[in-house]
């Protein structure tokens, strides 16, 4: 019999790559780095909440049920990167299967059950559940998604949007909600297989302390960029959830810089004029909590915020030093936290 691909390399297993091929392994790398980063942010936003909704119900403050009680987690979506996503929450976080719901179009080919998540195809369900709802659907199935959670969402509910290509405006006019986060990422230059093509197994790559510096906020490395809106709008949502508890800004300020106490230096210390116009901060009291600020807003304009974090060099680095400090902490074991 004649073997009919015996002339023709691309069938051959021991060829390697062609020199044209080789020229386009970048895009490999620029994949699993968007991946890994688009994971490592998701998870740094839901330790960090966690980390302020463990101050706001411990039993000197007073506070109502928006910040009591474990964090829940939505995720609406479980293609590439829900699936990521989810296995990274469930091996990286101390946050119970039980308190992590998954809505997909195909349920029943979940492979997470026996993990204690619940998966449904039902996303005003979600929406009306999760306190942090992660977006990981297809940009051509938001519209019917928009349609879905469109007024269903609580205020106090943070959506965070996996889902590239579709801006922030537009996801606040599809969801009638303007609690969003949207990452935007930007590549710079094609070099960057070296450094994340190390990414095949996504859960090892997050216990890499070298890849979580690459992907830390604000001093990025490796060809990719986030916005460092971003930065601003976790920030902010921050000081949405002690407004939702309804906490004074000074205590607010207080709970907020605490969580990088370890790492701001005596100088470093962010006030009432970082957040909002040196104007409403003179008129605000301190027994008076912050008003609700717009995730879109934050995301779209220049804010007091971005123009103090532009401006000060050792708040960014000090910002990138809890990043790795957060992400880096061991899974706690009390199943009480």
């Amino acid at each position: 019999m004649v073997d009919v691909a015996a002339d023709l390399s691309s069938f051959s297993f021991e060829t390697g790559l062609t020199e044209d091929e080789e020229k386009l392994l970048y895009l490999r790398g620029r994949a699993a780095g968007l991946a890994f980063c688009g994971c490592a942010h998701a998870l740094y936003l839901c330790k960090l909440i966690r980390s302020l909704r463990r101050v706001l119900r411990s039993p000197t403050a007073q506070t109502d049920s928006v910040a009591s009680g474990d964090l829940c987690v939505g995720i609406l979506g479980l293609g590439h990167m829900g699936k990521q996503l989810l296995l990274s929450l469930l091996e990286m976080t101390d946050i119970k299967p039980s308190h992590i719901k998954v809505s997909t179009r195909r349920p029943e080919t979940a492979e997470f059950v026996q993990t204690g998540v619940e998966c449904f195809f039902d996303n005003r369900r979600l929406a009306t559940w999760a306190d942090v709802l992660f977006l990981c659907c297809l940009p051509s199935h938001l519209p019917k998604v928009g349609g879905d959670l469109h007024c269903r969402l609580s205020k106090h509910c943070l959506v965070y949007s996996v889902t590239s290509a579709v801006p922030v405006t537009r996801l606040a006019e599809l969801l009638g909600h303007n609690f969003i986060i949207k990452p935007q990422y930007e590549v710079v230059g094609g070099d960057t297989a070296d450094l994340w093509l190390s990414c095949t197994d996504l859960s090892a790559a997050l216990k890499d302390s070298l890849l979580i510096e690459a992907s830390c906020p604000l001093t990025m490395s490796g060809a990719i960029t986030l916005s460092p809106n971003w930065v601003c709008a976790v920030l902010y949502s921050l000081l949405n959830i002690c407004t939702s508890a309804s906490l004074p800004s000074s205590d607010a300020l207080s709970l907020i810089n605490g969580l990088f106490k370890e790492k701001w230096t005596h100088t470093v210390q962010l006030n009432a004029q970082s957040f909002i116009s040196s104007a409403y901060a003179s008129s605000l009291r301190g027994d008076e909590p912050f008003p609700w600020i717009s995730l879109t807003d934050a995301q779209t304009k220049e804010t007091p915020l971005l123009r103090f974090l532009s401006s000060n060099k050792s708040v960014q680095q000090c910002i990138s030093v809890a990043y790795k400090s957060l992400l880096e902490t061991p899974v706690s074991l009390d199943s009480s936290l």
